[in-house]
Protein backbone atom coordinates (compact mmCIF):
# COMPACT_ATOMS: atom_id res chain seq x y z
CA UNK A 1 0.00 0.00 0.00
CA UNK A 2 1.08 3.59 -0.55
CA UNK A 3 0.67 6.22 2.14
CA UNK A 4 0.76 9.99 2.29
CA UNK A 5 2.75 11.59 5.11
CA UNK A 6 1.68 13.90 7.91
CA UNK A 7 4.04 15.23 10.60
CA UNK A 8 6.78 12.83 9.41
CA UNK A 9 4.51 9.83 10.05
CA UNK A 10 2.71 7.88 7.29
CA UNK A 11 -1.03 8.22 7.38
CA UNK A 12 -3.83 6.24 5.82
CA UNK A 13 -6.26 6.97 2.98
CA UNK A 14 -9.66 5.66 1.95
CA UNK A 15 -7.98 3.73 -0.89
CA UNK A 16 -5.78 1.98 1.69
CA UNK A 17 -8.83 0.93 3.69
CA UNK A 18 -10.62 -0.29 0.56
CA UNK A 19 -7.50 -2.26 -0.39
CA UNK A 20 -7.48 -3.82 3.06
CA UNK A 21 -11.15 -4.75 2.68
CA UNK A 22 -10.36 -6.66 -0.53
CA UNK A 23 -7.45 -8.38 1.18
CA UNK A 24 -9.70 -9.50 4.04
CA UNK A 25 -12.38 -11.10 1.84
CA UNK A 26 -12.85 -14.65 3.07
CA UNK A 27 -10.59 -14.00 6.09
CA UNK A 28 -12.50 -11.76 8.48
CA UNK A 29 -16.25 -11.89 9.00
CA UNK A 30 -18.66 -9.11 8.16
CA UNK A 31 -19.95 -9.02 11.71
CA UNK A 32 -23.58 -8.50 12.65
CA UNK A 33 -25.30 -5.20 13.38
CA UNK A 34 -27.92 -5.63 16.11
CA UNK A 35 -30.48 -3.11 17.31
CA UNK A 36 -30.82 -2.36 21.02
CA UNK A 37 -34.30 -1.37 22.13
CA UNK A 38 -33.18 -0.61 25.69
CA UNK A 39 -30.37 1.73 24.61
CA UNK A 40 -32.58 3.30 21.97
CA UNK A 41 -35.09 4.22 24.67
CA UNK A 42 -32.35 5.77 26.81
CA UNK A 43 -30.78 7.74 23.97
CA UNK A 44 -34.10 8.74 22.41
CA UNK A 45 -32.96 7.53 18.98
CA UNK A 46 -32.11 4.20 17.31
CA UNK A 47 -28.97 2.54 18.71
CA UNK A 48 -27.25 -0.32 16.89
CA UNK A 49 -24.45 -2.57 18.15
CA UNK A 50 -21.67 -3.50 15.73
CA UNK A 51 -20.66 -6.93 17.03
CA UNK A 52 -16.91 -7.32 16.54
CA UNK A 53 -17.01 -9.51 19.65
CA UNK A 54 -18.30 -12.13 17.19
CA UNK A 55 -15.31 -11.69 14.87
CA UNK A 56 -12.86 -14.56 14.40
CA UNK A 57 -10.54 -14.67 17.46
CA UNK A 58 -13.20 -12.70 19.34
CA UNK A 59 -12.13 -9.16 18.39
CA UNK A 60 -11.40 -6.75 15.54
CA UNK A 61 -7.63 -7.32 15.92
CA UNK A 62 -7.49 -10.01 13.23
CA UNK A 63 -8.22 -7.38 10.57
CA UNK A 64 -5.16 -5.21 11.17
CA UNK A 65 -2.83 -8.09 11.98
CA UNK A 66 -3.70 -9.93 8.76
CA UNK A 67 -3.25 -6.85 6.55
CA UNK A 68 0.10 -6.06 8.20
CA UNK A 69 1.49 -9.58 7.85
CA UNK A 70 0.09 -10.07 4.34
CA UNK A 71 2.01 -6.96 3.26
CA UNK A 72 5.42 -8.30 4.31
CA UNK A 73 8.08 -9.04 1.73
CA UNK A 74 8.96 -12.72 1.10
CA UNK A 75 12.22 -12.42 3.02
CA UNK A 76 10.39 -10.80 5.96
CA UNK A 77 7.84 -13.60 6.03
CA UNK A 78 10.65 -16.13 6.04
CA UNK A 79 12.08 -14.50 9.19
CA UNK A 80 8.76 -14.89 11.01
CA UNK A 81 6.85 -12.36 13.09
CA UNK A 82 6.75 -11.52 16.77
CA UNK A 83 4.17 -9.69 18.88
CA UNK A 84 3.53 -8.74 22.49
CA UNK A 85 0.05 -8.80 23.93
CA UNK A 86 -2.03 -9.85 26.90
CA UNK A 87 -4.87 -11.12 24.72
CA UNK A 88 -6.67 -9.89 21.60
CA UNK A 89 -3.68 -8.79 19.51
CA UNK A 90 -1.92 -12.04 20.41
CA UNK A 91 -4.77 -14.11 19.02
CA UNK A 92 -5.12 -11.91 15.93
CA UNK A 93 -1.44 -12.25 15.07
CA UNK A 94 -1.47 -15.99 15.76
CA UNK A 95 -4.41 -16.71 13.44
CA UNK A 96 -3.29 -14.29 10.72
CA UNK A 97 0.16 -15.88 10.69
CA UNK A 98 -1.30 -19.38 10.49
CA UNK A 99 -3.53 -18.40 7.57
CA UNK A 100 -0.56 -16.88 5.72
CA UNK A 101 1.90 -19.67 6.54
CA UNK A 102 4.18 -17.43 8.61
CA UNK A 103 5.90 -18.55 11.80
CA UNK A 104 4.74 -16.47 14.80
CA UNK A 105 6.07 -15.97 18.31
CA UNK A 106 3.90 -14.15 20.81
CA UNK A 107 5.16 -12.82 24.13
CA UNK A 108 2.54 -12.59 26.87
CA UNK A 109 2.78 -11.45 30.52
CA UNK A 110 3.38 -14.15 33.10
CA UNK A 111 -0.03 -13.45 34.63
CA UNK A 112 -1.99 -13.47 31.36
CA UNK A 113 -5.36 -15.26 31.68
CA UNK A 114 -4.97 -18.96 30.91
CA UNK A 115 -7.85 -19.06 28.36
CA UNK A 116 -6.11 -16.35 26.29
CA UNK A 117 -2.75 -18.13 26.46
CA UNK A 118 -4.37 -21.40 25.41
CA UNK A 119 -6.30 -19.77 22.54
CA UNK A 120 -3.13 -18.10 21.20
CA UNK A 121 -1.32 -21.43 21.20
CA UNK A 122 -4.29 -23.15 19.57
CA UNK A 123 -4.16 -20.64 16.70
CA UNK A 124 -0.59 -21.77 16.03
CA UNK A 125 1.73 -19.31 17.76
CA UNK A 126 4.68 -20.15 19.97
CA UNK A 127 3.84 -18.44 23.27
CA UNK A 128 6.56 -17.17 25.59
CA UNK A 129 5.59 -15.83 29.00
CA UNK A 130 7.80 -12.88 29.97
CA UNK A 131 7.37 -9.95 32.35
CA UNK A 132 4.82 -9.06 34.98
CA UNK A 133 3.36 -6.11 33.03
CA UNK A 134 2.82 -5.50 29.31
CA UNK A 135 5.72 -2.98 29.08
CA UNK A 136 8.15 -5.71 30.18
CA UNK A 137 6.56 -8.15 27.75
CA UNK A 138 6.86 -5.60 24.94
CA UNK A 139 10.56 -5.09 25.68
CA UNK A 140 11.14 -8.86 25.58
CA UNK A 141 9.40 -9.11 22.19
CA UNK A 142 11.44 -6.25 20.74
CA UNK A 143 14.66 -7.84 22.02
CA UNK A 144 13.62 -11.07 20.30
CA UNK A 145 12.98 -9.17 17.05
CA UNK A 146 16.46 -7.62 17.14
CA UNK A 147 18.13 -10.93 17.96
CA UNK A 148 16.34 -13.08 15.38
CA UNK A 149 15.29 -10.70 12.61
CA UNK A 150 11.60 -11.49 13.15
CA UNK A 151 9.27 -8.65 12.17
CA UNK A 152 7.65 -6.96 15.14
CA UNK A 153 3.88 -6.56 14.60
CA UNK A 154 2.70 -3.53 16.55
CA UNK A 155 -0.88 -3.68 17.85
CA UNK A 156 -1.85 -0.21 16.58
CA UNK A 157 1.06 1.96 15.45
CA UNK A 158 1.43 1.03 11.79
CA UNK A 159 -0.51 2.23 8.72
CA UNK A 160 -1.31 -1.32 7.56
CA UNK A 161 -2.86 -2.07 10.95
CA UNK A 162 -4.87 1.17 10.88
CA UNK A 163 -6.09 0.41 7.34
CA UNK A 164 -7.17 -3.08 8.37
CA UNK A 165 -9.12 -1.82 11.36
CA UNK A 166 -10.72 0.83 9.14
CA UNK A 167 -12.65 -1.88 7.31
CA UNK A 168 -15.00 -1.90 10.30
CA UNK A 169 -15.99 1.64 9.32
CA UNK A 170 -16.83 0.61 5.76
CA UNK A 171 -19.06 -2.17 7.07
CA UNK A 172 -20.86 0.22 9.43
CA UNK A 173 -21.72 2.56 6.56
CA UNK A 174 -22.96 -0.36 4.45
CA UNK A 175 -25.05 -1.88 7.26
CA UNK A 176 -26.40 1.37 8.71
CA UNK A 177 -26.30 4.08 5.99
CA UNK A 178 -28.48 6.38 8.10
CA UNK A 179 -25.96 6.49 10.97
CA UNK A 180 -25.29 9.91 12.52
CA UNK A 181 -22.88 9.01 15.36
CA UNK A 182 -20.34 6.21 15.76
CA UNK A 183 -18.99 5.49 19.24
CA UNK A 184 -15.76 3.49 19.55
CA UNK A 185 -13.34 2.58 22.34
CA UNK A 186 -9.86 4.11 22.12
CA UNK A 187 -6.63 2.66 23.45
CA UNK A 188 -3.60 3.33 21.25
CA UNK A 189 -5.97 4.61 18.57
CA UNK A 190 -5.58 2.19 15.64
CA UNK A 191 -9.25 1.21 15.47
CA UNK A 192 -10.64 4.71 15.93
CA UNK A 193 -8.19 6.15 13.40
CA UNK A 194 -9.02 3.54 10.77
CA UNK A 195 -12.77 4.01 11.21
CA UNK A 196 -12.30 7.80 11.06
CA UNK A 197 -10.47 7.59 7.71
CA UNK A 198 -13.13 5.36 6.18
CA UNK A 199 -16.17 7.16 7.54
CA UNK A 200 -15.10 10.79 7.25
CA UNK A 201 -13.90 10.24 3.66
CA UNK A 202 -17.37 9.04 2.63
CA UNK A 203 -19.65 10.69 5.20
CA UNK A 204 -18.05 13.78 6.76
CA UNK A 205 -21.39 14.56 8.44
CA UNK A 206 -21.15 11.49 10.71
CA UNK A 207 -19.88 12.30 14.21
CA UNK A 208 -17.16 10.10 15.68
CA UNK A 209 -16.88 9.80 19.45
CA UNK A 210 -13.92 8.02 21.03
CA UNK A 211 -14.21 6.51 24.50
CA UNK A 212 -11.39 6.03 27.01
CA UNK A 213 -11.36 4.67 30.54
CA UNK A 214 -10.89 7.55 32.98
CA UNK A 215 -7.87 5.86 34.56
CA UNK A 216 -6.16 5.32 31.21
CA UNK A 217 -7.12 8.37 29.15
CA UNK A 218 -3.86 9.21 27.37
CA UNK A 219 -5.61 10.98 24.49
CA UNK A 220 -7.03 13.72 26.73
CA UNK A 221 -3.66 15.32 27.65
CA UNK A 222 -2.21 14.41 24.26
CA UNK A 223 -4.87 16.30 22.32
CA UNK A 224 -4.45 19.25 24.68
CA UNK A 225 -0.70 19.23 24.03
CA UNK A 226 -1.02 18.64 20.29
CA UNK A 227 1.26 15.59 20.40
CA UNK A 228 1.30 12.10 21.94
CA UNK A 229 1.90 12.35 25.69
CA UNK A 230 2.58 9.43 28.02
CA UNK A 231 0.64 8.96 31.24
CA UNK A 232 2.10 7.08 34.18
CA UNK A 233 0.50 3.95 35.56
CA UNK A 234 -2.65 3.64 33.43
CA UNK A 235 -5.23 1.75 35.45
CA UNK A 236 -8.50 0.19 34.32
CA UNK A 237 -10.22 -3.19 34.15
CA UNK A 238 -10.53 -2.60 30.38
CA UNK A 239 -7.23 -4.14 29.29
CA UNK A 240 -8.04 -3.65 25.61
CA UNK A 241 -7.87 0.15 25.95
CA UNK A 242 -5.29 0.30 28.74
CA UNK A 243 -2.58 2.13 26.81
CA UNK A 244 -0.28 4.77 28.30
CA UNK A 245 0.60 6.65 25.09
CA UNK A 246 -1.22 7.25 21.77
CA UNK A 247 0.38 5.80 18.67
CA UNK A 248 2.36 8.16 16.42
CA UNK A 249 0.47 6.96 13.31
CA UNK A 250 -3.11 7.11 14.64
CA UNK A 251 -2.71 10.28 16.73
CA UNK A 252 -2.78 12.90 13.93
CA UNK A 253 -5.69 11.09 12.27
CA UNK A 254 -7.71 11.13 15.48
CA UNK A 255 -6.73 14.73 16.18
CA UNK A 256 -8.04 15.76 12.76
CA UNK A 257 -11.06 13.50 12.26
CA UNK A 258 -12.50 12.34 15.58
CA UNK A 259 -15.05 14.85 16.88
CA UNK A 260 -14.87 14.14 20.60
CA UNK A 261 -13.10 12.00 23.19
CA UNK A 262 -15.05 11.13 26.34
CA UNK A 263 -14.06 9.17 29.43
CA UNK A 264 -16.00 6.59 31.44
CA UNK A 265 -15.59 5.30 34.99
CA UNK A 266 -15.05 1.74 36.15
CA UNK A 267 -18.65 1.72 37.42
CA UNK A 268 -19.81 2.78 33.95
CA UNK A 269 -17.84 -0.08 32.38
CA UNK A 270 -19.22 -2.63 34.84
CA UNK A 271 -22.80 -1.49 34.26
CA UNK A 272 -22.27 -1.61 30.48
CA UNK A 273 -20.89 -5.14 30.58
CA UNK A 274 -23.87 -6.26 32.65
CA UNK A 275 -26.30 -4.58 30.25
CA UNK A 276 -24.68 -6.22 27.22
CA UNK A 277 -25.04 -9.62 28.85
CA UNK A 278 -28.59 -9.19 30.18
CA UNK A 279 -30.24 -7.07 27.50
CA UNK A 280 -28.26 -7.77 24.32
CA UNK A 281 -27.27 -11.37 25.21
CA UNK A 282 -23.69 -10.47 24.25
CA UNK A 283 -20.52 -11.60 25.99
CA UNK A 284 -18.35 -8.48 25.79
CA UNK A 285 -15.08 -7.59 27.49
CA UNK A 286 -14.84 -4.27 29.39
CA UNK A 287 -12.99 -2.49 26.58
CA UNK A 288 -15.60 -3.71 24.10
CA UNK A 289 -18.37 -2.39 26.32
CA UNK A 290 -16.82 1.10 26.64
CA UNK A 291 -19.05 2.67 23.93
CA UNK A 292 -22.13 1.34 25.76
CA UNK A 293 -20.70 2.78 28.98
CA UNK A 294 -20.50 6.19 27.30
CA UNK A 295 -24.13 5.94 26.21
CA UNK A 296 -25.22 4.98 29.72
CA UNK A 297 -23.27 7.78 31.39
CA UNK A 298 -24.73 10.56 29.21
CA UNK A 299 -27.44 9.10 26.95
CA UNK A 300 -28.78 12.41 25.59
CA UNK A 301 -25.38 13.57 24.33
CA UNK A 302 -25.48 11.43 21.17
CA UNK A 303 -27.33 12.26 17.99
CA UNK A 304 -29.01 9.20 16.50
CA UNK A 305 -29.04 6.84 14.83
CA UNK A 306 -26.04 5.70 16.86
CA UNK A 307 -23.71 2.75 16.21
CA UNK A 308 -21.80 1.53 19.29
CA UNK A 309 -18.90 -0.75 18.44
CA UNK A 310 -18.52 -3.85 20.62
CA UNK A 311 -14.85 -4.32 19.79
CA UNK A 312 -14.16 -7.62 21.56
CA UNK A 313 -15.50 -10.45 23.65
CA UNK A 314 -12.38 -12.15 25.02
CA UNK A 315 -12.92 -11.86 28.74
CA UNK A 316 -11.46 -14.10 31.43
CA UNK A 317 -14.26 -16.00 33.24
CA UNK A 318 -12.85 -15.00 36.66
CA UNK A 319 -12.78 -11.36 35.63
CA UNK A 320 -16.32 -11.70 34.29
CA UNK A 321 -17.49 -12.93 37.68
CA UNK A 322 -15.89 -9.99 39.49
CA UNK A 323 -16.98 -7.39 36.96
CA UNK A 324 -20.57 -8.62 36.87
CA UNK A 325 -20.80 -8.41 40.65
CA UNK A 326 -19.30 -4.91 40.48
CA UNK A 327 -21.78 -4.01 37.75
CA UNK A 328 -24.69 -5.31 39.81
CA UNK A 329 -23.55 -3.18 42.73
CA UNK A 330 -23.19 -0.11 40.49
CA UNK A 331 -26.71 -0.69 39.16
CA UNK A 332 -28.16 -1.09 42.66
CA UNK A 333 -28.66 -4.82 42.12
CA UNK A 334 -26.23 -6.01 44.76
CA UNK A 335 -26.25 -4.84 48.35
CA UNK A 336 -23.75 -5.51 51.15
CA UNK A 337 -24.94 -4.89 54.72
CA UNK A 338 -23.49 -5.30 58.18
CA UNK A 339 -25.77 -5.09 61.20
CA UNK A 340 -26.03 -5.90 64.91
CA UNK A 341 -28.69 -8.07 66.54
CA UNK A 342 -29.34 -9.74 69.88
CA UNK A 343 -27.61 -13.11 70.13
CA UNK A 344 -30.48 -15.44 70.98
CA UNK A 345 -32.01 -18.57 69.42
CA UNK A 346 -34.02 -17.77 66.30
CA UNK A 347 -32.56 -14.24 65.87
CA UNK A 348 -30.97 -15.01 62.50
CA UNK A 349 -34.12 -16.75 61.25
CA UNK A 350 -36.17 -13.69 62.24
CA UNK A 351 -33.78 -11.41 60.32
CA UNK A 352 -33.97 -13.57 57.21
CA UNK A 353 -37.77 -13.49 57.51
CA UNK A 354 -37.72 -9.67 57.35
CA UNK A 355 -35.59 -9.85 54.18
CA UNK A 356 -37.93 -12.44 52.67
CA UNK A 357 -40.91 -10.14 53.21
CA UNK A 358 -39.26 -7.42 51.08
CA UNK A 359 -38.21 -9.97 48.43
CA UNK A 360 -34.42 -9.56 48.90
CA UNK A 361 -32.45 -12.58 47.70
CA UNK A 362 -29.77 -13.59 50.22
CA UNK A 363 -26.55 -14.64 48.45
CA UNK A 364 -24.28 -15.03 51.46
CA UNK A 365 -24.44 -14.73 55.26
CA UNK A 366 -21.57 -14.38 57.72
CA UNK A 367 -22.65 -14.68 61.37
CA UNK A 368 -20.08 -13.40 63.92
CA UNK A 369 -20.80 -14.21 67.58
CA UNK A 370 -17.32 -13.89 69.13
CA UNK A 371 -15.52 -10.60 68.66
CA UNK A 372 -14.01 -8.06 71.12
CA UNK A 373 -16.21 -5.35 69.57
CA UNK A 374 -19.40 -7.16 70.53
CA UNK A 375 -21.22 -7.19 73.85
CA UNK A 376 -22.09 -10.40 75.65
CA UNK A 377 -25.59 -10.53 74.13
CA UNK A 378 -24.70 -9.18 70.68
CA UNK A 379 -23.95 -10.79 67.31
CA UNK A 380 -22.96 -9.25 64.03
CA UNK A 381 -24.25 -10.37 60.64
CA UNK A 382 -22.74 -9.56 57.24
CA UNK A 383 -25.17 -10.03 54.36
CA UNK A 384 -24.73 -10.11 50.60
CA UNK A 385 -28.08 -9.48 48.93
CA UNK A 386 -29.34 -9.45 45.36
CA UNK A 387 -31.83 -6.62 44.90
CA UNK A 388 -33.91 -5.13 42.09
CA UNK A 389 -32.37 -1.69 41.89
CA UNK A 390 -31.71 1.48 43.95
CA UNK A 391 -35.35 1.85 45.07
CA UNK A 392 -35.44 -1.74 46.29
CA UNK A 393 -32.16 -1.19 48.18
CA UNK A 394 -33.75 1.73 49.99
CA UNK A 395 -36.82 -0.41 50.74
CA UNK A 396 -34.64 -3.15 52.25
CA UNK A 397 -32.82 -0.67 54.47
CA UNK A 398 -36.08 0.89 55.66
CA UNK A 399 -37.58 -2.53 56.46
CA UNK A 400 -34.57 -3.47 58.58
CA UNK A 401 -34.65 -0.20 60.50
CA UNK A 402 -38.41 -0.49 61.03
CA UNK A 403 -37.83 -3.97 62.49
CA UNK A 404 -35.41 -2.50 65.03
CA UNK A 405 -32.09 -3.52 63.47
CA UNK A 406 -29.05 -1.25 63.55
CA UNK A 407 -27.42 -1.14 60.11
CA UNK A 408 -23.70 -0.44 60.55
CA UNK A 409 -22.62 -0.38 56.94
Amino acid sequence: MSYRTTRSFPTVTLDDVRGAQKMLLGVSRVTAMEGSRHLSQLVGAPVHLKCENLQRTGSFKLRGAYVRIAGLLPEERAAGVVAASAGNHAQGVALASALLGVRSTVFMPVGAPLPKVAATRDYGAEVRLRGQVVDETLAAAQDYARETGAVFIHPFDHPDVVAGQGTVGLEILEQCPEVRTIVVGVGGGGLAAGIAVAVKSLRPDVRLVGVQAAGSAAYVPSLAAGRPVSIEHPATMADGIKVGRPGDVPFPIIEELVDRIVTVSEDDLSSALLLCLERAKMVVEPAGASPVAALLSDPRAFEGPVVALLSGGNVDPLLTQRVLRHGMAAAGRYLSLRLRLTDRPGALATLLGVLSEVDANVLDVRHVRTDPRLGLTEAEVELQLETKGPEHCAEVGAALRDAGYTVIG
